[in-house]
């Protein structure tokens, strides 16, 4: 039996949501492997139910979302213990520049509510504040909709939200890359290059701080560092330690400028980068390969 227009509408409407769906779980997630599960178990949740059931359901992408919501509500609820266990320092999945040529349904777009920074404060959050923000303050949800998804009265998510950014206005988290900021990472990148340590603590704040997501997978610092000059010493390790086997390379990391190690081609590293004025605050250096899965197609 053949699809008629109205059911084409219908699965074609159901399925134009699934870009929005990525955009919101990796937010809430702070894992594009993690978000892309969850959107596929909301769409097995939508397909699950009889053909009546889904004719019920007045506006099926505030269904999609709603579903979407609460599974990843779920999830970081779940994610917090599985965090505990976790080998080292847990850093959300970097996210790529724009594929060229990928498939736009699958592609997270890269404003300041995912830059490192940003999400990095969302990992601080308790998981109801960070939904009830995510939906409110980034995608423009209703109190009385977020309701709906975490389980509270619309004035408990407002509270919830409104905690969550009071956290983001103390962490001072960036509005969008300034264009001086592509800059200050070409500098670090050639004195880095050069193991030039003067110039490296030159580029960093006093007080900066580099973590490393190794996951037990790969060799990264056993905890953060902290201090320019710290930071610059284990930095020029670093290069000493790789030779010419690893080249650098600028990246967009997150939407913000970053740095890339491949060896033999495979990227090994991703380096996102926090600013304060014309310096480096933060460094987050992700090393576990179930991370960059998505840097190898890019």
């Amino acid at each position: 039996m053949g699809m008629n227009s109205t059911d084409e509408q219908r699965l074609s409407a159901v399925m134009s949501e699934r870009r929005h769906l990525i955009n919101l779980a990796y937010r809430l997630l702070g894992s594009l492997t993690e978000a892309e599960d969850a959107v596929q178990e909301t769409y097995a949740r939508w397909y699950a139910m009889s053909r009546e059931q889904q004719d019920a359901v007045e506006t099926p992408a505030a269904w999609l979302t709603t579903v979407a919501g609460r599974i990843c509500l779920d999830q970081l609820r779940s994610a917090r213990s599985r965090r505990e266990s976790y080998v080292g320092e847990w850093i959300p999945e970097p996210l790529p520049g724009p594929a060229l040529g990928g498939d736009p349904a699958d592609q997270v777009t890269l404003d300041e509510s995912v830059s490192m920074a940003f999400l990095v404060v969302l990992e601080s959050m308790t998981p109801a504040e960070r939904v009830a923000f995510v939906l409110h303050d980034v995608f423009r949800y209703s109190f009385n909709e977020i309701a709906a998804i975490v389980g509270r009265t619309p004035a408990a998510c407002r509270q919830l939200a409104y905690s969550a950014r009071r956290r983001i206005d103390a962490s001072g988290a960036p509005a969008a890359p300034s264009s001086r900021e592509a800059g200050i990472v070409r500098d670090f990148k050639q004195a880095w290059e050069a193991k030039d340590i003067g110039a490296l603590i030159g580029l960093l704040d006093t007080g900066a701080v580099a973590i490393g997501d190794g996951g037990g997978r790969a060799v990264t610092f056993p905890r953060s560092l902290e201090g320019a000059e710290a930071v610059a010493r284990f930095w020029i390790e670093i290069a000493e330690h790789v030779g010419d086997l690893t080249t650098f390379h600028e990246s967009t990391v997150n939407g913000c400028p970053g740095l890339v190690a491949r060896q033999d081609g495979a990227v090994v590293s991703v380096y996102a980068f926090e600013f304060s004025g014309e310096s480096i605050k933060h460094i987050w250096a992700v090393r576990n390969p179930e991370k960059l899965r998505s840097w190898s197609a890019s």
